[in-house]
């Protein structure tokens, strides 16, 4: 590198530092967390994130398969005040996207899955599904019930369908509960079948921040109901959102644990009618006493789709990858401004 090459990032550096607040060169993260973030952001991404800006980053992970993305953001806020908000779930994912947002028993009830009913799209693709040839996600043994109990040339068949969906909701809901991780769908709508279970194993081993920083919690995630997890409450929940080009029914178990130095809220997709195999949203709350009230606010969000892979799959993951990362800075602007915003 020439003299004037080596003189002109020097200026390069200096205006950049110069750019940030004092407090923002000198600050620091709290120690967990700035080695995670050291190992994860780059050193402009960190700076910018200590001046208060928020970062995005997507993540390392199979381009044919898989969506990873991070986000950070500080939110002057008490930390319970966003504990309290994601555990009234039908209140916190309600809006245009969400149709329906609805918390389940435990153990569930059919009435959970009054709200329940099946996309137009969905039951005409329902009319003509066999194993091995499906638009609509579901496990073998729900789309022979499907098939073997609806008669689609009533005029009925409809409103059987939707009553028969509700039944295999619940049905789900309780089988995970009781039997965890062994008991989510196996997919056999392709060549070849696709456990959940596997793809949601997978995605954990591949979160380091839960296999180095968050130990305990990735054992829950990976052998619920039989592991237990202390100082932690969770739930399962299910909805309807608008997703792509068809509307998507979810069930989600959802938990919090609080601990002296960190508050952890993880979303695990147990089920997707439409894009998804499973996907994970974990998000770590860090209190700061050196820099004031309030707390960093780190998501982590990684989804498998089958929507990823062959020919059309590359025409679209860029597209895809650019929309999540859009995805997370609306969902960090969203919590901060709200948060922020309450009394």
């Amino acid at each position: 590198m020439t003299l004037l090459r080596v003189m002109a990032a020097a200026l390069v550096a200096s205006c950049a530092a110069q750019a940030l607040p004092t407090s923002a060169q000198t600050a620091k993260f709290p120690a967990r967390l700035d080695e995670y973030l050291t190992k994860t952001l780059t050193p402009d991404q960190r700076a910018k994130l200590l001046a208060g800006q928020p970062v995005t980053k997507l993540l390392e992970s199979d381009p044919s398969r898989e969506v990873a993305v991070l986000g950070a953001i500080w939110v002057k806020a008490p930390i319970g005040r966003y504990v309290a908000a994601v555990t009234d779930i039908e209140t916190f994912e309600k809006g245009p996207s969400f149709r329906v947002t609805k918390k389940i028993s435990d153990p569930p009830r059919l009435e959970d899955f009054a709200a329940l009913t099946l996309p137009a799209d969905d039951l005409a693709d329902l009319k003509t599904c066999r194993v091995g040839s499906c638009e609509l996600k579901l496990g073998e043994n729900a789309l022979n019930r499907m098939r073997k109990e609806i008669d689609w040339s009533k005029s009925s068949a409809p409103a059987d369908a939707d009553r028969l969906a509700r039944q295999l909701m619940m049905e789900y809901s309780k089988g995970y509960l009781e039997g965890g991780n062994a008991r989510l769908a196996v997919y056999r709508d392709s060549g070849r079948p696709t456990f959940v279970a596997q793809e949601f194993t997978s995605m954990v081993e591949r979160t380091p921040a839960l296999s180095e920083y968050l130990p305990e919690l990735k054992r829950y995630l990976l052998d619920y109901p039989k592991a237990t997890l202390p100082n932690s409450h969770s739930f399962l929940y299910w909805q309807e959102a608008k997703f792509g080009l068809k509307p998507t029914l979810r069930v989600n178990h959802l938990t919090v644990t609080e601990e002296p130095t960190h508050v952890a809220v993880v979303s695990k997709m147990l089920y997707a009618s439409h894009y998804f195999w499973s996907a994970i949203e974990l998000r770590v709350l860090v209190p700061d006493p050196a820099r004031g009230d309030g707390f960093w606010f780190v998501s982590v969000n990684r989804s498998r789709s089958d929507g990823l892979s062959g020919f059309t799959g590359s025409l679209i993951r860029g597209k895809v990858r650019g929309e999540a990362e859009k995805g997370m800075q609306a969902v960090l602007a969203i919590t901060k401004t709200k948060l922020e915003g309450e009394k």
